[in-house]
């Protein structure tokens, strides 16, 4: 697993272009929420990268998320986008390796 920072729209940009050719994961995270902590380490062990948005630092970013996905913002919040759009979503402590990487193996 790699922690890509997600800061800018024009990166955001990129990545749903690139979900054109391979399932793309976001991961919206709290620093200030243990749950969204718990959520954090579960990420961790996804194989693959995850684009991590600091909610409280980027909250520009996390808007346009929902905005560009239609789900209301949660934190923490895992997305998976496949061809421009949200495939898989899950908050708080449905927010687990093994349901991202099982949905990663058939995107």
């Amino acid at each position: 697993m790699s922690f890509i920072t997600l800061d800018t729209v024009e990166k955001l940009n990129e990545l749903f272009e690139q979900s054109n050719n391979k399932p793309i994961v976001l991961f919206k995270h709290s620093i200030t929420c243990p749950i969204s902590t718990d959520a954090c380490n579960q990420m961790a062990i996804v194989e693959g990268d995850v684009n991590i948005v600091i909610v409280q630092t980027a909250r520009p970013i996390s808007n346009a998320i929902a905005e560009r996905t239609s789900l209301q913002h949660q934190s923490p919040q895992t997305i998976i986008l496949r061809n421009g759009k949200p495939i898989f979503s899950a908050t708080h402590y449905d927010i687990t390796a093994d349901k991202v990487e099982g949905i990663l193996k058939n995107a």
